[in-house]
């Protein structure tokens, strides 16, 4: 063969693993997709041609073998042992205790602390720097052989980078974590409903079920993805620290987490297991707590292991997020759109540290999909702030009692009838005038990010809609202090104090009216777009169709709602009557009032002086973005107490970094 085309093949090959590491591990592609694309179709016709050519570590070799008949197992050179649990802070420090007394020192001990993935543990093992054989971590000792499937996970190097710092080893076995992102897991669910096939139960379930498919086909359709945390067998290379591992593992092209918190006291690692905690739906991946492990590798072997974990490291694990109950009753509320969602009433039962008794069904079709019965027994699961929801039926534990819902066909608050429109999924009571769309109307123009008046909330929205004293959010300002006095469980105090509040209300930027208005579809980073883009409101409401559309972000469906919002003559009157009440709106300014346009920020640590959600709202109002990961189109990194390892991928990038004084000055003076 033409010595010209084998190395045209190889440096193909070379090209495609470099910029799948580019794109898929360091988010950083150099490339259009259609030049890679290009290079891809150029290596396979290579190959197609020439059928030696092809080798096992070739980007086009990812997918495509035959369907296994069943797995066979290897075994670990090293076993792969579980970890000790810890459930709180005291069972942290026992264990820094007892690695002090094993070591005979009272000096304080580094420990290198990662998030903890609530995935799949496997092995990876390279020999001269291609991978060779990929296996499940099994019972520790023996796990299954799962080599093709996980030749399908993009960001699983079939061969290794050959960086300067890190000589490639003639063996390599690499421990890491797979699993399935939040967002992708929910886009695969819906799949999965909209084809009448079972959901899974969570991210998880559905990461280890896609590994374990004997068609690898099958897993190349499935999202996974994976993050790489420690070693087994290792020649020709030798390590001092756990982080170093880590650092050589990203040189070779592995994709690591990159908020691990590196070379820590304990007192530290609680910090940081706190923030973690406290944000820990903020991120793409679910994790169930924080592993914490002793740097020093030459203290980890004087430690050694204990029958089935090893003494220098710690899972500390965060409260559990799912849980089993059974469904008491189905109800349905009605929101401010007319919304009908149904609801489940449970067993309380304890979800992350918080009691439930509630969870959304979401409509009709996702009761049916999952086929939901008053009296089933069901798994729960609480994600951020959120209610509940219900992730699946417990078939197996039905005893023939259980009874169906129906949706009902009229309005369960008002006796209206109830319509389920073309293309939507819920049922909606069509009359404006249900006092259980105008209470959540009222909720929702008097909450923080609209109108911001405190002490408007359920119990005096409820009582003033019940008398019939509003009808609608315009009434509000018409309201008078015996009036409010007046209510169950107020008085002269409270009623002052909600006079105050409504008549500071009234001085309002044009985003924070547009969003208090609830019109369908604009939440309120559209309310700030439609607001930095029209600047006033009657621009807003004579702008056309053709208008709204021509608007970054804004699209079809937007721009038929905010159209036949200030379409109906009964919301112009309402608009009137707010403006007559004496309500301002501030018009928005021109580009000049928003100087962070084009910037976007990422932020790490706590503030003092300010909530993330201030500081997120701070950047937003002035024109910013604010990222949750930093890549080489950050702006800028905000960095408060104990920051994460995104402060240092800040400084490895050249971000430009403010602290907490920086930051509010540079705000300050916008």
């Amino acid at each position: 063969m033409n010595e010209d085309i084998k190395k045209k093949a190889a440096k193909l090959r070379q090209a495609l693993h470099r910029h799948n590491y580019l794109y898929y591990v360091l988010d950083e592609p150099e490339i259009s997709d259609a030049e890679y694309d290009r290079l891809m179709q150029e290596l396979i016709a290579l190959e197609t041609a020439h059928p030696e050519l092809v080798e096992p570590d070739s980007p086009t070799q990812r997918v495509g073998a035959l369907p296994l008949e069943k797995f066979e197992t290897v075994a670990h050179t090293i076993p792969m042992l579980s970890l000790e649990n810890a459930f709180g802070e005291e069972e942290v420090l026992a264990f820094d205790q007892r690695v002090k007394r094993f070591l005979n020192t009272d000096s304080p001990l580094l420990y290198t602390a990662e998030p903890k993935m609530d995935g799949v543990a496997v092995e990876l093992v390279y020999e001269n720097g291609r991978l060779v054989e990929a296996s499940t971590r099994g019972d520790g000792y023996t796990g299954e052989l799962i080599t093709l499937n996980i030749r399908t996970i993009k960001t699983v190097p079939l061969a290794l980078l050959n960086p300067v710092s890190v000589t490639v080893p003639s063996r390599l076995e690499v421990r890491g974590e797979v699993f399935i992102p939040v967002e992708a897991f929910k886009r695969l669910n819906k799949e999965r409903l909209d084809k009448d096939e079972p959901p899974f139960a969570n991210p998880r379930n559905a990461a280890a079920g896609s590994l374990r498919q004997l068609d690898s086909r099958i897993t190349a359709t499935r999202p996974l993805d994976i993050f790489c945390y420690g070693v087994g067998m290792v020649t020709d290379l030798e390590f001092s620290s756990h982080w170093e591992i880590l650092q050589s593992l990203k040189a070779l092209g592995f994709r690591v987490n990159p908020d691990i918190k590196p070379r820590a006291t304990i007192e530290d690692i609680l910090v940081y297991y706190r923030d973690l905690l406290d944000r820990r739906h903020e991120f793409p991946y679910e994790m169930d707590g924080v592993v914490i492990k002793v740097d020093d590798l030459a203290l980890q072997r004087r430690l050694g292991e204990k029958s089935r974990s090893p003494r220098w490291a710690l899972a500390y694990k965060f409260p559990a997020t799912q849980e089993t109950t059974r469904v008491l009753k189905i109800d349905v509320q009605v929101g401010r759109t007319g919304a009908l969602t149904p609801v489940a009433h449970l067993e309380p039962v304890s979800v992350g540290g918080v009691t439930v008794s509630r969870a959304t069904l979401h409509n009709e079709d996702e009761i049916k999909k999952k086929d939901i019965r008053i009296g089933d027994t069901v798994l729960v699961q609480r994600a951020g702030d959120v209610i509940p929801e219900v992730v699946k039926v417990i078939t197996t534990k039905r005893t023939g009692v259980e009874q169906p819902f129906k949706m009902p066909s009229t309005c369960p608050v008002c006796g209206a009838k109830v319509v389920r429109l073309e293309q939507e999924a819920v049922s909606r009571c069509l009359n404006a005038n249900c006092p259980a769309q105008v209470k959540e109307s009222i909720k929702h123009f008097a909450s923080k990010g609209a109108f911001d008046i405190d002490g408007m909330g359920d119990k005096s929205a409820g009582q003033l809609v019940d008398k019939g004293l509003l009808k609608s959010y315009a009434d509000l300002f018409v309201l008078d202090r015996a009036t409010v006095a007046g209510l169950e469980r107020s008085g002269e105090k409270s009623a002052q104090n909600l006079m105050e509040a409504m008549a500071r209300s009234k001085q309002i930027s044009l985003a924070r009216f547009v969003y208090a208005l609830g019109i369908r579809h604009v939440g309120e980073h559209i309310a700030h777009v439609l607001a930095r883009t029209f600047k006033t409101l009657a621009a807003l409401m004579s702008a056309t169709a053709e208008e709204l559309m021509a608007v970054d972000e804004i699209g079809p469906q937007v721009s038929q709602s905010v159209r036949a919002f200030f379409e109906n003559p009964e919301n112009r009157r309402n608009i009137e009557r707010m403006l007559k009440a004496g309500v301002k709106i501030e018009t928005e300014g021109a580009a000049a009032q928003e100087p962070l346009a084009g910037e976007t920020f990422v932020l790490t640590g706590a503030l003092e002086s300010m909530t993330r959600a201030e500081v997120k709202a701070r950047i937003e109002a002035l024109g910013g973005k604010v990222s949750s990961s930093v890549s080489r189109k950050t702006s800028y990194v905000v960095a408060g107490k104990d920051p994460g390892s995104k402060l240092d991928k800040a400084k490895e990038l050249g971000v430009r970094i403010l602290d907490e004084k920086e930051f509010i000055e540079m705000v300050s003076e916008k």
